[in-house]
């Protein structure tokens, strides 16, 4: 059950992305005469209006089918007015950002209706503070708890930690201490630790480990969506370091996981309970979005490029250039799907 789960929320995800390009064609009048989740033989299809919406047989993808839109060949033209082709290329445009800005604004969805509400969090309540590190010289004792960094109000201790490794200079903590409040200043020591992508980065820390005091705070609807955008943005920028690290060969290609992989994660993220999976949803929607907008030709980010040399320069690409250009994406994109593949086998038979 939990596995079907895990297919089921990666379609919604699939389906959420496929109803971005679908709306925007829809609004600039583009006949879309398919609507399917999942590739393959059509298990369930229904006629409404002008479109046949379908599940497949293969719940790993989906897709929109345009009027005058093929995928299978790039050189195909339609100038009826409904056609997606007759349509200008900023409109263009607007249709392919659709499906991965509708990834993006999912994930935002998720992050803000998690953190909307009461909820528990580790308080920023100091628990030890380490001898020869700078919040001790600046009589940081434990026990404290940390109100404010900078007049900036901190709820949490993720608050605190983020804001601290963020300095740069002097930071002026509002402390409790008892009944009283106390200011006091300090300036973060720089140290070397390794990131996500095991390189060895700086960060300011100043020397305290949290007591492990939990709390419950309330997050109305402005704070919710303060802490979804971040959230959403560093996502994003997670992702968008891991292609580079990827390309650089900072992270090696057995790091790469197909689709195997992301169900067996999700399948894996139940087990910690519904915010964890939540959680684990919303990144692979900012994934699933982000990475459709590389410029690969097969995929949005590809066609968003031969669309913005048609804007730009007032002609279409050559019909040789266009044709090896798509062939050339369509065989990145499948080696792509075979080393994931492959490297899901992998693990499964390493265990």
């Amino acid at each position: 059950m939990s596995l079907l789960a895990a297919l089921i929320a990666l379609s919604f995800l699939i389906f959420f992305h496929e109803l971005g390009h679908f709306l925007a064609a829809r609004f600039f009048g583009v006949k879309v005469e398919v609507f399917s989740i999942g590739f393959g033989k059509k298990i369930i299809k229904k006629t409404y209006g002008d479109t046949e919406y379908a599940l497949s047989w293969i719940p790993l993808g989906g897709y929109v089918k345009m009027k005058g839109q093929s995928d299978s060949d790039p050189l195909s033209q339609n100038q009826d007015p409904d056609s997606y082709t007759s349509k200008s290329p900023l409109q263009r445009i607007v249709i392919l950002l659709a499906g991965p800005l509708f990834n993006i604004l999912l994930a935002l969805l998720i992050y803000v209706g998690m953190a909307y509400g009461d909820r528990e969090v580790l308080l920023p309540s100091i628990g030890e503070v380490q001898t020869g590190m700078p919040a001790q010289s600046a009589g940081i004792m434990a026990g404290d708890r940390v109100l404010r960094i900078n007049g900036v109000e901190v709820k949490s201790w993720f608050d605190m930690a983020e804001k601290v490794m963020e300095a740069q200079g002097r930071l002026t903590l509002m402390i409790q201490r008892g009944d009283e409040n106390l200011e006091v200043g300090v300036i973060p020591k720089m140290i070397e630790r390794e990131n996500v992508f095991g390189e060895k980065v700086s960060v300011s820390v100043i020397g305290i480990r949290p007591s492990g005091e939990i709390g419950v705070m309330h997050y109305g609807v402005w704070d919710a969506l303060r802490l979804g955008a971040s959230q959403t943005l560093s996502s994003s920028t997670l992702i968008i370091q891991g292609v580079q690290k990827l390309i650089s060969g900072v992270v090696p290609t057995s790091e790469v996981g197909g689709v195997i992989s992301i169900v067996q994660v999700m399948d894996k993220a139940q087990e910690s309970g519904l915010v964890q999976f939540l959680a684990l949803v919303a990144l692979i929607s900012i994934n699933l979005g982000i990475l459709n907008l590389l410029p690969i030709p097969a995929l949005d980010g590809g066609h968003i490029l031969f669309n913005l040399y048609e804007l730009v320069t007032k002609r279409t690409p050559s019909e040789s250039v266009l044709y090896y250009l798509t062939l050339m994406g369509w065989a990145i994109l499948f080696a792509l799907m075979f080393l994931g593949l492959y490297n899901d086998i992998n693990r499964i038979v390493g265990g």
